[in-house]
């Protein structure tokens, strides 16, 4: 699970990189007053900047919900073994950290 973590940090990574770069790019290309580029620039950067802070807000919830749906689970399994007679100890799962 670490690995699909690591991976969607580094693709998070390289998608605000590369929009910051694309953006900057297209208004310095653009022809228009250094002032007008600049608050542009600045503008771009508050989008993106709130468009990463929602993604990562996004991806906290789906691995809160992730871990929630693996804790009901666990307990399911085992429930069901005790209910079989079976012994299963208990496993104590991280609280999600808020």
């Amino acid at each position: 699970m670490s690995d699909n973590q690591s991976g969607f940090g580094a693709y998070l990574a390289g998608f605000i990189i590369g929009g910051l770069i694309g953006a900057v790019v297209a208004l310095l290309l653009a022809p228009q007053s250094g002032e007008e580029t600049r608050s542009q620039i600045r503008e771009k950067s508050i989008e993106i900047r709130d468009r990463a802070s929602e993604t990562v807000e996004d991806a906290r919830l789906r691995a809160e919900r992730a871990i929630d749906e693996a804790r009901m689970r666990v307990d399911e399994l085992s429930q069901t073994l005790r209910e079989r007679g079976g012994s299963v100890s208990q496993v104590d799962l991280p609280e999600p950290k808020n």
